[in-house]
């Protein structure tokens, strides 16, 4: 499910602006906030420091109204030190419980018409060598899982939420995320059993395969690593973004540094929100400048996946849910931020009980705290956006050399058109494993892309904004899904800088986010843009951004290569 409208807010995250001392400086960030009770009358207070350099700050009990949460943040948007300032969403597990727990087939990896080709890549890579992180509920011991599970680590910092007695730790054990009551966690939640989520996430991955039992893993090759993030009434943002960052090999404060970085990251869950906030851009961007592929669900409202995040942020693969005929699944989310599409089953549609219609998977028996181990069919986009996570680490352990940006962009072109019908937009189609698998291992190199470059210097003023244009002619159709920008920017303090790039239609994908904590010199690099759907040719922009004074620079140069 996604967030209910009616679920509190807790927290707010503030970004100060670089070089501030609030920035940088616990003890100031603690004082502003202190200041900021007072001006408000709310009981605020300043909990931790993100591991993006934000502020996360408690509202206390008097603030959770959507009255005060207001005036609390327009008290630091007032503030001139403050960049942003953001409410900590929650987010909350995707999949849409089934009613029956028939065993089934698992046709999504095979049958031809609703499945994902995937028998076929085995004989090429299972995902030996990859690990593939988990972000969701923990883990329900299971044996069709233990060989291919490697160490994780709790992020739930709120120890009533992780019902473990204590806050982050690095025990990922799933004690359930129960309801006793309706409306126990909001006015629109509902009471039931635990889901034991990410352990049904984590058999579709890499369950272990012929073993004489249970369910074959996508990629059973590869390592699972549960990240646990999702509890009692679902997750906080500030938590699964310090989630992100750790399992992708970021560093976050007070937490051991990961021992086994993911090159792939699940997130089979999401909450409402028209846009992404900056707390999950900056820890996805993070993680996908460290080589990690993130693959999102897009969210069971059956509306566009737009309003749906983590779906709708940049730098990740949104997967909508397909059903065992090729079409659109009933509660699946769709529109121009889905990617591409998987099996996600359909197990009810109405009053229709189809249990051998779902997504067949680890589980466990227990109805709120573990009991035996089992299987289960559940359906949602939550059962699909593992299916493009394993195949994701097919690919990588296939290619060890692929990007983020070249994955997304092989499973995208190789996905083939669904056999059903989509209503919205299902991205480019149903994946295929074997087709994708062959593209990226068949020995062909793509052919040299063609270059633009723009060598004058420009200069970047303190507090102001410069840019250099690109005219590019010459290129038949649009933009590709992986368009490379080298960049070589030379200034004193780095961390002052926002860089975007400006498409010819005046959109602005951006490439580098200021921050308060990189006081090293010049921006220099390639990035990968995801400009499909861009006219190539027209005139595109690099713009940069300075936002503190005291350090200047210039644009040395910079080029595109399509």
């Amino acid at each position: 499910m996604d967030t209910p409208a009616g679920a509190p807010v807790e927290k707010v995250i503030v970004t100060y602006k670089a070089r501030t001392a609030e920035a940088t400086s616990n003890e100031a960030a603690r004082s502003d906030t202190a200041a900021k009770a007072k001006e408000t009358g709310e009981k605020l207070s300043f909990e931790r420091r993100l591991a993006g350099g934000a502020a996360l700050v408690d509202l206390g009990t008097g603030a959770e109204d959507k009255k005060d949460l207001a005036e609390v943040m327009a008290a630091f948007k007032a503030d001139s030190s403050v960049a942003t300032v953001e409410p900590d969403i929650r987010a909350y597990p995707l999949a849409v419980t089934p009613n029956d727990t028939d065993y089934a087939k698992q046709w999504d990896l095979f049958e031809a018409t609703g499945g994902m080709n995937v028998p076929a890549a085995w004989d090429t890579t299972t995902g030996n060598g990859v690990t593939v992180a988990v972000i969701d509920t923990g883990i329900a011991a299971h044996s069709d899982l233990s060989a291919n599970t490697v160490t994780g680590y709790d992020f739930i910092s709120s120890s009533a939420d992780a019902r473990d007695g204590n806050g982050r730790d690095a025990d990922p054990r799933d004690e359930g995320d129960w309801n006793d009551f309706d409306a126990e966690c909001d006015p629109d939640s509902k009471a039931g059993p635990s889901s034991w989520h990410g352990t049904h996430v984590a058999g579709t991955i890499a369950a272990t395969t012929n073993n004489g039992k249970g369910v074959a893993g996508i990629a059973h090759g590869a390592k699972v690593q549960h990240v646990r993030v999702l509890g009692k009434c679902g997750g906080s943002s500030s938590d699964i973004a310090d989630a992100i960052t750790w399992a992708s090999g970021g560093s976050v404060p007070g937490v051991p540094a990961n021992p086994n970085p993911a090159k792939v990251i699940n997130m089979s869950l999401g909450g409402g929100s028209a846009t992404c906030p900056s707390v999950y851009k900056n820890a996805i961007d993070g993680a996908v400048s460290r080589g990690t592929t993130v693959v999102v669900a897009a969210g069971n409202s059956n509306t566009t996946a737009a309003n749906s995040t983590p779906a709708n942020c940049a730098n990740v693969i949104t997967v909508a849910s397909t059903n065992r005929s090729g079409g659109r699944a009933y509660y699946s989310n769709y529109g121009s931020a889905v990617d591409v599409s998987a099996p996600g089953g359909e197990t009810r549609n109405g009053t229709t009980q189809t249990p051998q219609n779902g997504i067949w998977s680890t589980l466990n028996s227990g109805q709120k705290t573990q009991s035996s181990e089992s299987y289960a069919a559940y359906q949602g986009t939550s059962m699909a956006a593992p299916h493009i996570a394993g195949l994701a680490a097919l690919l990588k352990s296939a290619k060890s050399s692929l990007t983020p940006a070249q994955i997304e962009s092989a499973i995208k072109t190789n996905a083939r058109p669904l056999p059903g019908t989509c209503s919205g937009g299902c991205g480019t189609g149903i994946a295929d494993a074997a087709k994708t698998v062959a593209a990226v291992t068949g020995g062909t190199t793509p052919p040299a892309g063609k270059s633009f470059t723009n060598t004058a210097d420009v200069t970047i003023a303190d507090n102001a904004t410069a840019s250099s244009p690109i005219t590019v002619s010459g290129i038949a159709g649009a933009a590709p899904a992986a368009l490379k920008v080298d960049v070589d920017i030379r200034h004193s303090y780095r961390g002052d800088l926002v860089v975007d790039l400006v498409a010819p239609d005046g959109t602005a994908y951006r490439l580098k986010n200021s921050s308060g904590s990189d006081s090293a010199a010049n921006v220099t690099g390639s990035y990968t843009v995801n400009a499909a759907g861009e006219s190539a040719n027209g005139t595109w922009k690099l713009q940069v951004r300075d936002t503190a004074s005291g350090d200047t620079g210039y644009i040395n140069s910079w080029g595109l290569t399509f």
